[in-house]
């Protein structure tokens, strides 16, 4: 098991990164919570991870802290339930969020993450109620910060994260439109975006 990471960041591209520690380049999985907290390329990055071994797959999924691992360890052990709606769960609220909408039986927030239904919803309040209670969500919201750049590279990688999330190319493009305006980056614009789908 690889329990921690640290080294180089190479490349980010959400929700993919690519970490060099002493010559040997690491592809990880991140949040995009722990996508928006990550330094620029070329600078130090240490990641709590997760190693998920399959018989087509091993894949390594990185996290800005002990919290969200855990979260996200609890989350695939639900029926259904597997790493990448677990990420996508992670990447589009925050532990606090998830862990409120868990506690108030919350079905409605849940069905609007992409490839979450009614029953997974269901599902996922029932077998994680229990299971959030030793939880500090206080510690658990992350702040989404980042660069701006140009408009039109933003708002690309903005909408080409949501895809990476599950939502479909057209649903992306419009949740994007509908919150995009001169000057912000690309995580304002994701996180916008999301924050559209958990309120609407």
């Amino acid at each position: 098991m690889i329990g921690r990471i640290h080294g180089t960041l190479l490349e980010r591209k959400a929700p993919e990164l690519l970490i060099d520690v002493q010559g040997v380049g690491y592809e990880v999985l991140v949040s995009l919570n722990t996508f928006f907290d990550l330094p620029v390329p070329g600078q130090t990055v240490t990641l709590h991870t997760h190693f998920v071994v399959r018989e087509d797959v091993q894949q390594l999924y990185g996290f800005a802290d002990t919290v969200e691992r855990e979260l996200f360890r609890s989350l695939i052990r639900v029926s259904g339930v597997g790493p990448k709606m677990a990420l996508a769960i992670l990447s589009g609220m925050t532990a606090a969020d998830f862990a409120h909408s868990v506690q108030h039986n919350d079905t409605a927030t849940l069905v609007r993450l992409p490839g979450i239904g009614k029953k997974t919803a269901e599902r996922l309040i029932v077998e994680m109620r229990d299971r959030l209670n030793h939880f500090s969500t206080d510690s658990a919201d992350f702040s989404l910060t980042g660069q701006a750049g140009r408009q039109t590279d933003t708002v690309r990688e903005a909408e080409s994260a949501l895809i990476a999330l599950g939502y479909k190319p057209q649903e992306a493009a419009r949740m994007i439109t509908a919150v995009a305006s001169e000057g912000q980056s690309s995580q304002e614009l994701i996180r916008l975006a999301l924050k559209s789908m958990v309120k609407s």
